[in-house]
């Protein structure tokens, strides 16, 4: 992943925030699969865009993808299977592009790394706060 623009890793972040907030990733499709293009930084490597919201899928129903329809994949689906598939295919993720079909293009691996560690840091979060909220909750009775 390179450093293309400040504006591409604050799509990247607001990807990973999003799609963890609704628990899912929004792709497009047609009847002959899935969208996919070449990669903006590699040679020979090709990159499958996925957006956070319909909204920003849909955008991008023009031109060659003027036959795709935005379509959700469940969050737990996308990370064990299309994440796992993507790393061996090596292929690259391409989150939140903007209209250029620019932004930043991860590692499948990476991608679903993050994903994971934001879920680990809002349940330790979560337990955290049970924990604040009520001292007595994890005591012994001492009578």
């Amino acid at each position: 992943m390179s450093d293309l623009s400040p504006d591409y890793q604050d799509h990247h972040e607001r990807f990973v925030t999003r799609v963890r907030e609704t628990g899912q990733v929004w792709g497009l499709k047609s009847d002959e699969g899935w969208a996919i293009c070449e990669s903006n930084e590699y040679e020979d490597t090709d990159v499958y865009p996925f957006w956070s919201d319909e909204a920003a899928a849909a955008a991008h129903c023009t031109d060659d993808w003027a036959g795709f329809v935005p379509t959700s994949l469940d969050l737990d689906l996308f990370i064990d299977t299309w994440l796992a598939g993507m790393s061996e295919d090596g292929v690259l993720v391409g989150t939140n592009w903007d209209e250029e079909l620019m932004g930043l293009e991860v590692e499948p691996s990476d991608l679903a790394e993050e994903l994971l560690i934001e879920e680990y840091e809002e349940e330790q979060d979560d337990e955290d706060d049970d924990d604040d909220a009520d001292p007595d909750t994890n005591r012994r009775d001492r009578n």
